[in-house]
């Protein structure tokens, strides 16, 4: 069957869309990043989710996820969006905010 899950680090809002369903629902098992003492939440479809076989089904995706997650401190820690299909794992950035420069005197 094909699932698409997503990992999405606590305390931020999705990048882009949600998988694809009528609800999502979050799984019980966050993905943790020791290095960056951070959780990522995991999101799947709802009616997948509740399937009988959905552990067995979804192992694989699991397992790219929690790997993509660790190499994600490669580019600084701004990915704060992850989702899978069990064959490649996305990488979701927010856009980088401009900020003006900072003024030489105060007024």
């Amino acid at each position: 069957m094909h699932h698409i899950i997503a990992a999405i680090k606590s305390g931020t809002d999705p990048v882009a869309p949600l998988p694809p369903g009528a609800f999502t629902r979050q799984l019980e098992e966050p993905v943790y990043c020791p290095k960056c003492d951070v959780y990522y939440l995991l999101i799947a479809d709802y009616e997948a989710s509740v399937n009988k076989y959905f552990p067995q089904e979804t192992r694989r995706h699991l397992s790219l996820l929690k790997k993509a997650v660790m190499m994600g401190h490669d580019y600084g820690h701004r990915v704060t969006h992850f989702e899978t299909n069990g064959v490649v794992v996305t990488r979701h950035m927010p856009e980088k905010t401009v900020l003006p420069p900072i003024p030489k005197r105060v007024m």
